[in-house]
């Protein structure tokens, strides 16, 4: 298969060729991919399906940059994202409730994702993707006419891949960088119940444990340093690639409480004119609660809002009223949690448990800093570094 072009533009002569004797894992039905939109299905099938066999439910992920914007099981749809795409919320089929509470995680990231889907897609997830701006989707099937109706979109150059379920990677998988070939075994270690047994501090509360789960299952396909922040079956932020862990845990806090304050009376009580777009809407609602506009934004959110006038920002007493309410939140870590700073940090956003591999020489640091927070502990004993 021909590639529109590698990573960037400038690397031309992009391909892919299939391994002797190996069967493809995904299907081109439509679409020209680039090198890193395969890079993103592939990690996102992987995602999903393997999210959706561990949980028995529907599950979705959108995809930015080789990490997930946002990842969910199927579930209740809240009055806030129904509104903002314009669903009925008793009536949404569970496919779709599991992408729209996975873009909604962080709606702003996930404009122009890369779409993935454990199920089968219907004519009703196709109907919300002409709506969206997205480059692409893999899926293991596409119902009768939903591939005509995603080739409207785009003008035809929107993406379709089909993976094949079962499909089993190679024992071992290789990369070439600057000369060099890497060879590693391929990590199939499963994930299940048996890796949140380890419990340090506290009980797991009901439903943390499937929370628990979904984030390992997220973080296995995030670049490292990863962390994720989940409720009741989505992740609610995400945090990849940094060279810190605790400001990974800050950066997927920070999306944290974004998600729980677009909740907040003010928020939805910002009265856009009917001609603003829904993406223009997220993003006016992120600038307003990061509460640093420029003159120039000022004006032209003004101009977004039927009354002409921008609201007062949330105080900081109003903030904290509302962050404190958000309780509940699981917490799971890529890598070990070197010291007490993330624990701290994980609290402020309404985490009531953890799940990391455990191993630091600051272990019972970490331990007792959870016992302080009212925070239940495991260790799984896996490291879920991703790249």
């Amino acid at each position: 298969m021909d590639l529109r072009y590698g990573i960037n533009p400038q690397n031309t002569n992009a391909r892919v060729e299939a391994l002797p004797g190996a069967e493809p894992p995904l299907e081109l039905l439509q679409g020209q991919p680039s090198y890193v939109n395969l890079l993103d299905a592939l990690n996102a099938w992987q995602l999903v399906s393997e999210a959706a066999a561990l949980l028995g439910r529907p599950a979705a992920a959108s995809f930015k940059h080789v990490s997930p914007a946002g990842a969910a099981l199927a579930g209740p749809v809240d009055p806030v994202t129904a509104e903002l795409y314009a669903v009925d919320p008793a009536a949404v089929g569970p496919l779709t409730s599991a992408y729209l509470r996975a873009r909604d995680a962080d709606p702003k990231s996930s404009y122009g994702d890369f779409v993935a889907v454990s199920h089968e897609v219907d004519l009703e997830l196709a109907d919300l993707l002409a709506r969206v701006v997205s480059d692409g989707i893999v899926a293991p099937g596409y119902a009768p006419g939903v591939l005509d109706v995603l080739a409207r979109k785009k003008n035809g150059r929107y993406l379709v891949l089909e993976a094949r379920p079962g499909h089993v990677p190679p024992a071992v998988e290789r990369r070439e960088v600057h000369g060099l070939r890497l060879v590693q075994d391929t990590d199939t270690v499963p994930l299940g119940a048996d890796l949140l047994t380890d419990v340090r501090v506290g009980t797991l509360a009901p439903g943390a444990a499937e929370d628990l789960l979904l984030g390992l299952a997220v973080l296995r396909r995030t670049q490292s340093n990863s962390v994720c922040y989940l409720r009741d079956g989505a992740a609610l932020g995400i945090g990849a690639g940094q060279q810190s862990r605790v400001d990974c845990t800050r950066l997927a806090g920070a999306k944290t409480d974004t998600w729980w304050l677009r909740r907040h009376p003010a928020v939805r009580a910002l009265d856009f004119r009917p001609e603003v777009r829904r993406q223009d809407r997220v993003n006016w609602q992120i600038r307003y609660l990061e509460g640093d506009l420029t003159p120039d934004e000022r004006v032209r959110f003004a101009a977004a809002l039927r009354g002409g006038d921008v609201p007062d920002e949330l105080g900081p007493a109003e903030r904290a009223a509302w962050t404190a309410r958000l309780d509940g939140v699981a917490f799971v870590s890529d890598g070990y949690l070197p010291f007490r700073d993330n624990v701290d940090h994980a609290r402020r956003h309404g985490v009531r448990a953890i799940a990391e591999p455990g191993g630091s020489v600051r272990s019972a640091e970490v331990e007792a800093a959870c016992a302080e927070r009212g925070i239940a502990l495991v260790h799984t004993g896996l490291r879920l570094f991703h790249h």
